[in-house]
């Protein structure tokens, strides 16, 4: 069994900057696409960005395209979210997720395969 675990987050101002880092532990996660989400309370998360396994193919919704930059750094087995110009609707907790089929969860068909612990960004305005 492995375990994700991100770090990075924090309180930064609009139109600033954060990177979150998602750290493997346990096992390697070379093989695994790697996965962001956020996710705010009460509603289901939310998918932000995803890497495929070899950090070749990049993914991001609508709502971060541009702003946001996913990488990893499989000799570090750890995965990268640097995030740009922030914005107050950006606030919510932040999660990194392991998936094995990166297909089927982008067509919304399976879900991933581990979660990190999150971690909370908050824009303020």
């Amino acid at each position: 069994q492995g375990h994700l675990v991100e770090s990075g987050g924090g309180l930064v101002q609009t139109g600033g900057s954060l990177r979150l880092s998602c750290a493997a532990h346990g096992r390697t996660f070379s093989s695994y696409a790697m996965v962001w989400f956020r996710q705010a309370p009460g509603k289901e998360p939310e998918f932000v960005a995803a890497v495929n396994w070899s950090g070749s193919n990049t993914y991001y919704a609508d709502s971060v395209k541009g702003r946001f930059t996913i990488s990893r750094d499989n000799s570090k087995n750890t995965v990268y979210l640097q995030m740009n110009s922030l914005k107050p609707e950006d606030t919510t907790v932040y999660y990194c997720a392991a998936v094995a089929n990166l297909r089927a969860l982008l067509d919304g068909h399976n879900r991933p395969d581990y979660w990190g612990q999150g971690t909370q960004v908050t824009v303020s305005s």
